[in-house]
């Protein structure tokens, strides 16, 4: 019976090749996966027993719980931005600086910079400034992405977290919060999705490159 069917052409088509999402496999069908072959092989979401089982065939962080074989050279471009309003929504965040790096994409991470503290938001912004994309996380209210889309003129990519308590517990109020947004150039994605951040950001990173190429 045939389990893996790779997509050896996706990147070609879309711009990011063929990632494998953890949750429903096996230790043993994920590091088949990763010993398969040679060459490129990113996983998300991946269990306490995935990472482990990975370790000496890729680099592995627990904390996005992300696992890279041979990732892309960074390329020479204006780093992407990755931002959360908590410490609480780091793990969010990680996942989508993984994706971003392990694809050639340089970062430029602050963490802890939201709304109840608004002058560490402040003394960043300089630095934003310079960043292309932004992607924001956000749990409780959701309010980060909403205020720096006020503040700048780059895209702004919004990751709802299920960080919060009561109503704000499990993501839907920062969800909500997020798409009825008054500060328009604002894009969500689902709760959690770091991930599908980062590959939206890549897109963008990857179409403005073409554009400049096609202009010299």
């Amino acid at each position: 019976m045939v389990e893996v069917r790779w997509d050896h052409s996706r990147e070609g088509r879309t711009g990011i090749p063929e990632v494998i999402f953890g949750p429903g496999k096996s230790v043993a069908q994920v590091v088949t996966l990763f010993q398969e072959a040679e060459g490129f092989r990113f996983a998300t979401r991946l269990s306490e027993d995935q990472m482990a089982a990975l370790e000496g065939l890729a680099a592995v962080d627990p904390i996005s719980r992300t696992a890279v074989k041979e990732p892309r050279p960074l390329r020479r471009q204006a780093p992407v931005a990755v931002v959360t309003a908590g410490t609480g929504d780091i793990p969010w965040a990680a996942e989508a600086k993984a994706v971003l790096e392990a694809m050639g994409h340089p970062v430029k991470a602050f963490f802890d910079v939201g709304v109840a503290g608004l002058h560490r938001l402040q003394s960043i912004l300089p630095e934003l400034h310079e960043c292309p994309v932004l992607i924001v996380c956000a749990g409780m209210e959701g309010a980060l992405p909403s205020v720096l889309a006020g503040l700048v003129d780059s895209p702004l990519i919004a990751v709802p977290t299920p960080i919060g308590a009561g109503i704000s517990e499990g993501g839907t109020v920062a969800l909500h919060g997020m798409l009825a947004s008054c500060s328009p150039g604002i894009a969500v994605v689902n709760i959690g999705n770091g991930f599908g951040a980062a590959c939206m950001a890549i897109k963008m990173m990857n179409r403005m490159q073409k554009s400049e190429r096609e202009e010299r």
